[in-house]
């Protein structure tokens, strides 16, 4: 276990922003991951949990308490049941059970951070979620004081949303657990149209495994979504927003507002939900309010890759950032009356 005083977390960063940790603590083992989380809540020092970094937004001042990285190692795979420790890395699991030929995850292929994080957010894109595959959550319940193991249903799986991100103080994920599809080489059926459209495919077709994965690599490189140290367009937390979902009323009133913003024909991006609300698309309401790609002309900026997610070129402060944000939620607020809702975590800071 490594302990360090007064260290920076950009570097801990997909955005590279942030200042320092008090203190930061490095754990590889679920027992040391257990035993400072108890220290740090029997001292009442506040805690940060820090995974791969892909999901927060740490404020210039830093965080005035532990920070405790989580690198935590190890992978089971039996048959179709796979368990993973919360510290390895996503895009490394997924590589590794596309190679043992199981489907599932394939198609979340290149999203950054640790496989702890997954949960949390449940993580999805191109079609998958990882609600539809994890059996269990093990964790640390800072309530209760004990390891806790969650099935699927005690998570509370909704859109980008879970048990853990409902009550973010209370759970550390240790291991999750998840079962996938020996599918005999082939991925699941494509839910997501540009994936099928990119393997000359129908939606709901099935293709090989590496293929999926390479096409969905291809597609997140496009958009500046796999890392690459050298393109600060992916200097980002990811989609900075998560997409809106609408009730019946405030659909009909946002469908007004888009026919007298751009024409009676316009119909803007509609994806009915189960429980009778809408979603629509955080990306096209940026573009629409006037934020193309590569708008801004300070230091922050959003990508010219994609409208959703915002970067640091090279020399930002998270100060940058939040000034960029706070600009398009305003934005898309006058246009469309929709308040756009960050989907990284704020450490310090609030939009």
């Amino acid at each position: 276990m490594q302990e360090l005083f007064e260290t920076p977390l950009a570097p801990l960063t997909t955005l590279r922003l942030g200042g320092p940790a008090r203190r930061l603590v490095t754990a590889e083992t679920d027992e040391d991951v257990v035993a400072q989380t108890r220290a740090a809540d029997d001292a009442g020092t506040p805690l940060l949990l820090v995974g791969g970094g892909s999901n927060l937004v740490v404020g210039d001042k830093g965080f005035d308490g532990t920070a405790l990285r989580i690198a935590t190692r190890g992978v089971r795979i039996d048959g179709t049941r796979v368990e993973a420790a919360a510290g390895e890395v996503w895009s490394d699991l997924v590589a590794r059970t596309v190679a043992a030929g199981l489907a599932g995850i394939e198609c979340l292929a290149g999203i950054p951070g640790s496989v702890g994080a997954t949960p949390i957010q449940n993580v999805g894109a191109y079609g998958q979620e990882v609600s539809s595959v994890v059996t269990a959550v093990v964790a640390y319940d800072r309530a209760e004081r004990r390891t806790v193991r969650l099935t699927n249903g005690e998570c509370l799986f909704s859109y980008r949303s879970s048990v853990f991100k409902l009550h973010p103080e209370r759970y550390v994920v240790l291991r999750v657990h998840f079962t996938l599809e020996d599918s005999g080489g082939l991925s699941g059926p494509l839910r997501y149209a540009e994936t099928a459209r990119a393997l000359g495919v129908g939606p709901g077709e099935r293709v090989a495994l590496g293929a999926a994965r390479d096409t969905v690599l291809a597609l997140r490189s496009g958009k500046g979504m796999v890392l690459d140290p050298d393109d600060h367009d992916t200097w980002s937390a990811g989609s900075f927003f998560t997409n809106p979902l609408l009730d019946a009323d405030q659909y009909a009133d946002f469908v007004g507002r888009v026919r007298d913003r751009l024409g009676a024909d316009a119909a803007p991006p509609a994806y009915p939900e189960a429980d009778g609300r809408t979603k629509t698309s955080a990306a096209w309401l940026i573009d629409k309010a006037g934020f193309a790609k590569g708008y801004g002309t300070g230091p922050a900026r959003i990508s010219t890759k994609h409208t959703l997610a915002l970067t640091n070129r090279g020399d930002a402060t998270t100060e940058d950032l939040l000034a960029l944000a706070r600009e398009v939620v305003a934005g898309v607020y006058d246009a469309f009356g929709i308040v756009l809702v960050n989907e990284p975590v704020m450490v310090g800071v609030a939009l």
